[in-house]
């Protein structure tokens, strides 16, 4: 990761210069009739994917560039708590993260954005909003479509929390009086939306598959990572999976205390599109992609309670300015940021030595000519 550039990489890959490509693979594009309207009884009908889908495609190449430079993998979970940061030296005083889950999942590098590059998430967030008007998104296959909903919900979140910066827990923020989470300031095809509703409204209320809920990120510590790469149609479901075992075996996700089992409240939020009967569908579904010590876990204890909870915003420097004593040189490098990026490399080291995974390699689909345009779509 270059420190020294992380605030220009967005404005001088420009992604509000061309943000999201639609290419098409085989037949006509999918434009969007002028006369189309969403429906007064229900808005959000209008994104309902078709059955007979057309195989077009979108580029996010620009902001899967943006999010390798901007985003910081923490690496797996040990399942080992985080020590208490160190103080600073000659005081008490601790800055940046203080998190017990600060060593898992992935982290962004808010401090490092200048005016410029925080400008061009709101740019870039409006033109996949066009690129979402110029063409009917429901007809594109599914995991296109997903890629796309996912991607929106992630953009258009950190262009909010850029603009507030710093800030300690993004959920505190608001649009206009608005809760940032219920907020309408997202508009595609004419139809205002909030991150919420691209959520529950569009993807929860069309797709079956549970592994959805881990592509959004919710921008604190303790929720599903936000990837280091684009969504795209071709690794949206294999990028799901990496991110639903990322977070089933972390201590974010899963804990026993005694013979309970503690999960993430995530659970308790999406139960009632996911786990109507809770105890038995959220095992199952954990059951999926737990490994040896969450299975085990999973085996030894009897009931359920939804209460691991993290709500401190997933930012390198723990969404306060700090002391910067290297700010000539590393812009935006606090001493906080610096103390948990030594722990970062300390426990990689560790693993490392141990001979544990310290990475993941993901496999994508790839299309073939003859394939359906819906070939291991996420239900």
């Amino acid at each position: 990761m270059h420190f020294r550039s992380i605030g220009s990489v967005l404005a001088i890959g420009a992604l509000a210069a061309a943000p999201a490509a639609l290419s098409a693979q085989e037949g006509p594009a999918v434009q969007a009739t002028a006369d189309t309207r969403a429906d007064v009884a229900d808005p959000f009908a209008i994104f309902v994917p078709t059955t007979d889908p057309i195989r077009h495609r979108i580029d996010y190449s620009l902001w899967d560039f943006a999010l390798k430079n901007l985003v910081i993998s923490m690496g797996p979970s040990t399942r080992q708590t985080a020590r208490p940061p160190r103080s600073v030296i000659g005081s008490r005083l601790r800055q940046g993260h203080n998190s017990r889950y600060r060593l898992e999942g992935s982290m962004l590098g808010f401090s490092f954005l200048d005016a410029e590059a925080i400008a061009s998430f709101g740019e870039y967030r409006r033109e996949l909003e066009m690129v979402a008007t110029s063409l009917d998104i429901s007809k594109l296959p599914r995991n296109e479509q997903l890629a796309f909903w996912i991607n929106l919900h992630n953009v258009a979140l950190i262009e909010k929390i850029a603009e507030e910066w710093p800030v300690r827990q993004p959920r505190e923020l608001q649009v206009d009086g608005v809760p940032l989470d219920e907020a309408r300031y997202i508009n595609v095809s004419g139809v205002p939306m909030s991150l919420r509703d691209i959520r529950e409204r569009i993807v929860f209320a069309n797709w079956r598959s549970p592994k959805v809920i881990y592509g959004f990120w919710r921008g604190e510590i303790g929720g599903p990572a936000l990837e280091r790469e684009a969504f795209t149609g071709g690794n949206v479901s294999s990028l799901l999976d990496a991110a639903a075992s990322d977070f089933v075996n972390s201590l974010r996700g899963t804990q026993e205390h005694g013979d309970t089992l503690e999960i993430s409240v995530l659970y308790r939020d999406v139960a009632p599109f996911y786990f109507p009967d809770f105890e038995n569908d959220v095992r199952a579904h954990l059951t999926e992609y737990a490994e040896e010590e969450v299975a085990e876990i999973l085996a030894e204890t009897t009931s359920t309670r939804a209460s691991i909870s993290e709500q401190d915003i997933a930012d390198l420097a723990g969404g306060t300015r700090g002391s910067n004593y290297l700010a000539a040189s590393r812009p935006g490098l606090s001493i906080g940021v610096a103390e948990l990026l030594q722990q970062r490399q300390r426990k990689l080291e560790r693993m490392e030595r141990n001979e544990e995974r310290t990475g993941r390699v993901i496999f994508s689909n790839i299309d073939l000519p003859g394939d359906p345009p819906n070939k291991n779509a996420v239900e």
